[in-house]
């Protein structure tokens, strides 16, 4: 795993209950994609692998269901949670709006520390580009949105849009992993630096706005051409 991992827990995992400690690990797995969408998480198969008891599986299988990222099926066990066509325009529409107002608040009363931190974590999306490590691509690009969504100063809407985009993390993923060149996000977040600086609040939501449309259209794309994939190995 990248040293940009958004989701690890922050403390020393020596010191965090197994449950825990399976749990950040399941659920890094389910959002870089190591287990996909409908995969069975089966308990003794984990165990085996993870290197521990059936419990910590069991009681982090659990949290999961907690967190949206599984779900437990009659008679099929526990798998890693889908998204259908509809949840995810849904999950889309309502990132869009959130963002859009957090960018909007955020531009109203940044300050200049918060700006000198914002185009500091896009310098480090710039190098996890450069790197070409997929993982830390789609990690900095959510902690510099996460900053946003903090600069907003409104924390109840912060909270739900950071549960919001962990559940479409897993295909922001997909989307960058296929994506040749990501200069243009690059480029997209200095301009709203740039934006933040002067205080142009249109010009703020008019960039995210093309931002985040452009990665809807590429999650979208990605999804067509997986669909493609599994009609023809069905031939």
């Amino acid at each position: 795993m990248s040293n940009y991992s958004t989701y690890q827990d922050k403390q020393n995992e020596a010191f965090l209950p197994l449950r825990d400690t399976v749990f950040n690990q399941l659920r890094l797995q389910i959002l870089h994609g190591e287990l996909k969408p409908g995969e069975r998480l089966m308990e003794v198969a984990l165990a085996e692998r993870l290197g521990v008891s059936r419990t910590p599986v069991r009681e982090a299988i659990r949290m999961l269901e907690q967190e949206g990222l599984a779900v437990l099926l009659p008679r099929r066990g526990a798998h890693v949670a889908s998204i259908d066509n509809k949840q995810l325009e849904d999950m889309l529409e309502a990132r869009r709006t959130l963002e859009t107002f957090t960018v909007n608040a955020a531009c109203s009363h940044i300050t200049k520390a918060q700006l000198a931190e914002l185009r500091q974590l896009n310098a480090k999306f710039r190098e996890a580009v450069e790197s070409r490590d997929v993982v830390a691509i789609a990690d900095t690009d959510y902690i510099f949105h996460e900053a946003i969504a903090k600069d907003s100063g409104n924390e109840r809407i912060t909270e739900i849009l950071q549960h919001l985009k962990e559940q479409l993390f897993r295909y922001n993923y997909e989307y960058l992993k296929d994506t040749k060149d990501h200069r243009h996000l690059i480029d997209e977040h200095e301009a709203i630096c740039d934006a933040f600086e002067i205080g142009e609040n249109n010009t703020a939501v008019e960039i995210i706005k093309m931002h985040i449309d452009n990665q809807e259209l590429g999650i979208y794309y990605h999804l067509e051409q997986e669909e493609k994939e599994k009609q023809k190995k069905k031939r």
